[in-house]
C-alpha cells in the first residue's frame, strides 16, 4: 500500500471519505474480480480491494472512531500508523506522517486547519430527523439528508452525488467532504427486477449501481484535487451460519473493502 504522508497533504488538498454502508469485502472484491466496478477499478489497485478490519460492527458505533481516526485497520498483525489522529497519552499508532488534531474529532480539527466540512447523509444515523440522528451530522459544519438519499430511495447515490457537486461549486477554499453511501444497506432487492428478498446479489447488484454513481463526482474531485479514502463501516450477513444483518460478530461484518488513493487535480 503506498504511504501517504497526511501531514504534507492536509491543507493541499480536498479530503473526501466515502463510507459503503454495510458493504462486505468479499462482495466488494468479487465486483472487482468480474468487472462489474469499472469506475472504481480506475482507481482502485490492479489487486482490488484492501482487506480491513472495521473498529465497529454497525453504522453509529463504527463512524465515531472513522471521525476520531480510527479507520478500518489493515488484516494483518502489526501496530498500523493512522493517516488521522486526535492528540491523546499514550497513542501507539501515532507516526510521523500523522496528521495530528488538538480537537475532539478530526471534523473539527479539518475545520480548524480552514477546510469546509461537508456531510452528505445516507442511512439513519444521519437522518437529523431525532437527537441521535444529529449527533454525527452535528460535527460538521454543513450536513445534508433527505429521503431521496435513504435506503429505500433506488436512486440514492445519484442524488448524495448531485448534492455534494453542488456544495464542492460553492466551496471557495478546501472541502472535506463526507459521504454516507446508503445504497447496500437493506432493503437493497430493488436494484434486482423480481427479486423478492434482500440477499448477498442485491448487495451486489446496489454497489455496481454505486460504482456508475460515483462517477461525476470523481469528475469533480478531478477539477479540485483530493485525497479520498473510500470503505465499508462494516459488512453484513445474509444468512452466514445463522446471522442475519449486522452488529455481530462474524467476520462477514467485521471484514471490510477498504481503498485510498489521490486525485492530483487540474487546478
Amino acid at each position: 500500500m503506498t504511504a501517504f504522508n497526511m501531514r504534507q497533504l492536509v491543507g493541499e488538498v480536498d479530503i473526501v471519505l466515502i463510507t459503503l454502508d454495510t458493504l462486505r469485502f468479499d462482495a466488494a472484491q468479487s465486483l472487482f474480480q468480474a468487472g462489474r466496478l469499472p469506475v472504481l477499478s480506475r482507481y482502485l489497485p490492479a489487486t482490488g480491494w484492501e482487506r480491513r478490519h472495521s473498529p465497529g460492527s454497525f453504522t453509529y458505533a463504527a463512524h465515531h472512531a472513522f471521525f476520531a481516526g480510527f479507520l478500518p485497520t489493515p488484516a494483518q498483525p502489526g501496530r498500523h500508523p493512522r493517516h488521522f489522529a486526535v492528540a491523546f497519552p499514550g497513542s501507539e499508532t501515532t507516526a510521523p506522517t500523522t496528521c495530528v488534531f488538538e480537537t475532539p474529532d478530526i471534523v473539527s480539527g479539518l475545520a480548524q486547519r480552514g477546510y469546509q466540512t461537508i456531510c452528505i447523509g445516507g442511512v439513519g444515523f444521519f437522518n437529523k430527523t431525532s437527537p441521535l440522528g444529529r449527533v454525527l451530522p452535528g460535527l460538521f459544519q454543513v450536513s445534508e439528508w433527505t429521503p431521496a438519499f435513504g435506503v429505500t430511495a433506488p436512486d440514492s447515490t445519484t442524488q448524495q452525488v448531485a448534492c455534494a457537486q453542488r456544495h464542492l461549486a460553492a466551496c471557495q477554499g478546501r472541502a472535506f467532504l463526507f459521504i454516507n453511501v446508503s445504497a447496500m444497506h437493506q432493503p437493497n432487492r430493488h436494484y434486482v427486477p423480481g427479486c423478492e428478498r434482500d440477499d448477498l446479489q442485491s448487495h451486489m447488484a446496489a454497489m455496481a449501481y454505486v460504482d456508475g454513481a460515483l462517477a461525476p463526482l470523481f469528475d469533480t474531485l478531478a477539477a479540485r484535487g483530493a485525497f479520498v479514502i473510500l470503505c465499508a463501516d462494516h459488512g453484513t450477513a445474509y444468512g452466514e451460519d445463522g446471522y442475519d444483518g449486522h452488529r455481530i460478530g462474524h467476520p462477514v461484518v467485521w471484514e471490510v473493502p477498504y481503498a485510498e488513493f489521490l486525485i492530483p487535480g487540474r487546478i
